[in-house]
């Protein structure tokens, strides 16, 4: 390939999110038809004990797997399906929004996810920028070394890496009309991932521990089921619309409350105390997203947590993003092509 279409090739945009992996690329050749592209992974693997047989219908029925030692390691989507099937947990490769050291497999779990979705460069220096997240009270504990091995998987696949934080992929993909000033909130499975941007660049940036699977964990040790069953009836059907309904809606909305009020606190204290805090002319937006904003009454409950904590400026909107899962995605490949 020349020189010339070297420079055509188009970056991706890579959330590495606890719970889903989503790659995103663009579509169309102009500025007039531009759309985007999106294919996602769970991040989660269950395994089997090896045998050949085993092995051999996995491959038969075009199953996601690898084989590594004496186990059969299932991978992304068909996990789910085979935890189901088993009656297990599926096993996380990442945690709190870092590669988890407790699993001997999350690294090459995650080399595997990444490969499917993105493949190798199409040319050498092809860009991709990859979401991390932010400090929790003010410690980067395991984020460079989670960079430094997503960077690696990277480079081994042809791409030119470049990591982005969360909360700043979502002002990216959201705040476009407001010359990517104000708030971006990325609210997912391990982490609630905060940051306040000035023109696009970050001023403020945390993240905040009690997320999607502590509302999956705390909700199943109160109702006795299962962490991915109340996962799946949280992004499926679940509505924040008060208690009495059932056992498990209601363990569920009583710790997406803790979440928010925990999230707002956060939100609170951290610009409050901040020694960078810009002058703000302005009333600026806040934007949420993430799996754990998709519910139905989200907004309107994480609305009236916040009315309760001040912040040092005024806010002229908050919304969830009308696309929430693909958000960090979108902003991290935004950010790419700016």
């Amino acid at each position: 390939m020349s020189k010339p279409d070297q420079e055509y090739i188009q970056p991706i945009g890579l959330d590495v999110g606890t719970s889903r992996i989503v790659a995103a690329r663009v579509t169309g050749s102009g500025a007039g038809t531009r759309g985007y592209k999106y294919e996602s992974q769970l991040n989660a693997f269950v395994t089997l004990p090896y045998s050949k047989l085993t092995e051999s219908l996995l491959v038969a029925e075009k199953v996601f797997h690898s084989v590594r030692g004496d186990d059969i390691v299932v991978i992304g989507e068909d996990a789910q399906r085979f935890a189901e099937v088993f009656h297990v947990e599926t096993r996380r490769p990442m945690a709190n929004g870092l590669l988890n050291p407790q699993e001997p497999h999350s690294l090459p779990v995650v080399r595997s996810l990444i490969a499917r979705l993105i493949g190798t460069a199409n040319a050498g220096g092809q860009k991709v920028f990859f979401s991390v997240p932010a400090p929790i009270d003010g410690s980067d504990a395991g984020i460079p070394y989670h960079q430094a091995c997503i960077s690696r998987i990277l480079i081994e696949l042809g791409y030119d890496p470049t990591p982005i934080g969360e909360g700043l992929s979502v002002v990216f993909a959201e705040l476009a009309d407001f010359n990517y000033s104000g708030i971006g909130i990325s609210c997912g499975s391990g982490l609630c991932n905060v940051c306040l941007a000035v023109l696009s660049v970050p001023v403020i940036s945390f993240s905040v521990p009690k997320a999607g699977d502590y509302i999956d964990s705390q909700s199943a040790l109160v109702t006795g089921d299962r962490s991915i069953r109340l996962r799946l009836r949280k992004e499926q059907s679940f509505h924040m619309n008060g208690l009495g309904v059932d056992r498990d809606h209601d363990a569920l909305t009583i710790h997406y409350q803790e979440v928010l009020v925990n999230l707002a606190q956060a939100l609170s204290k951290q610009i409050s105390a901040s020694q960078r805090l810009p002058r703000m002319e302005q009333p600026i937006p806040l934007v949420l997203s993430g799996g754990t904003a998709k519910p139905r009454g989200f907004l309107d409950h994480f609305n009236k947590v916040l009315r309760g904590h001040e912040l040092p400026f005024k806010l002229s909107d908050v919304r969830v993003s009308s696309d929430p899962l693909n958000s960090t995605a979108r902003g991290a490949l935004m950010a790419a092509l700016c």
